[in-house]
This record gives structure tokens, sequence and C-alpha cells, in this order.
């Protein structure tokens, strides 16, 4: 919760300079974002290449516990969809990349604002990248305070699914204090596959 909350004050911190005028050139025109990208996706590469458990979460894998990020994917996908016949602005998909994000707010974000930018233009990408930032922080949200509510209402993979990418790091203590220890298992491997997932779905329909 108070990484979302800084995250949302950094944007609205640069946000406000950029609407008072008060950055260098070199800064708002430059290839400054697109060198952020760069080094996040460095970032996400070292972190799950690092992580101790990784060598015995791929050796346990077996094909049954691949449907739960699958669920989450193939579910995320289809409610984007639907929300792009409500939402008329933005194409299926620019929904769908949106979706794409599944709760990994910084690198989503980034890469929509970077990838619309020549069929979209600055403004419009830069819209679309904030919408992708928003709905991503709100769906960890979601998962921190509604986890003992879906559990209760839709069972214990619930919040795992509704976690998205970030259930083998920042949603996994209330994951496990509510649906369960056992699970904790499912909700790293969930989180690595679904995370690995982003930079290449996003990326896809932000080229359609």
């Amino acid at each position: 919760m108070k990484g979302s909350l800084i995250i949302v004050g950094c944007f609205l911190l640069g946000a406000l300079l950029g609407w008072l005028d008060l950055l260098p050139a070199w800064l708002v025109q430059g290839d400054v974002s697109m060198y952020v990208l760069y080094a996040l996706m460095l970032q996400v590469g070292i972190g799950i290449g690092s992580d101790a458990k990784l060598g015995q979460i791929l050796r346990s894998i077996r094909p049954r516990l691949l449907l739960v990020p699958l669920a989450t994917i193939t579910g995320t996908l289809l409610f984007s969809a639907l929300i792009s016949f409500v939402i008329e602005r933005w194409s299926l998909a620019e929904c769908l990349a949106v979706g794409s994000g599944f709760a990994y707010y910084s690198l989503s974000s980034i890469l929509i604002s970077q990838l619309k930018e020549p069929t979209l233009g600055v403004q419009m990408a830069s819209e679309l990248g904030t919408v992708a930032l928003m709905a991503n922080i709100f769906r960890e949200m979601f998962t921190l305070l509604g986890a003992p509510l879906f559990v209760r209402c839709f069972g214990r993979l619930a919040p795992i699914c509704a976690g998205g990418a970030t259930t083998m790091d920042t949603t996994l203590p209330v994951i496990t204090r509510y649906a369960g220890n056992d699970l904790v298992f499912i909700s790293i491997l969930h989180g690595i596959l679904v995370d690995f997932s982003v930079p290449f779905l996003v990326s896809f329909f932000c080229q359609l």
C-alpha cells in the first residue's frame, strides 16, 4: 500500500512540475523515459533471475498449476475487452494493453506511453499511460483491501487471480493471511508467470 501511494505521489509531482513548466527541455523532449524503461526491464530480469526460489519453482511446475495464471490472464483480457464497448474513447486493443498490466503499473504505464506515442501522439499516449497506471494501482489496492472478501465469496484462489503480477511480492502477505500458507507456492509461481507476460502482452496489443 505504501509503495502504491509513493508511486501516485511521484506521478502527481511530475504532472505538477510539467504543468508549471519547471522542467528543462531536455528532460521533457528527450528519451529519458525510454532509458528508464530499459533500466526497468533490466531490473525485472534481474529480480526474476536472482530469486533463490526460482529453480525450485521451475522444477516443481505441474501442468495443472498453470491453470491459475492462465485463468488470471484470460479473465483480465476478457473483462478488458468488455470494457472497450463501454469506453468509446479507447479501442479494443488499447483497453487490452491497459489490462495486460496485471497490476504491474510502473512497467505497463511506461511501455504504453512509449509504444503508443507514434500512433496516438504524445498527449493521447500519455493519457493512456496514465489510465494504465491508475487502473493497475487500483487493482493492487483492491487486492490488498478486498482479499478477505474475495476468499469468502469466490474461494481461496480468488485473491491470487485478483493480485495479478503482485502475488509474488506486495500482495503475498495478505494472500497467505486470508487464503492460507499452503498457497504460498502457487501465489509466487502465479506472480512470476504473470509478471513475465506483461511486457510481451502489452507490446503485442500496443502494436495492433
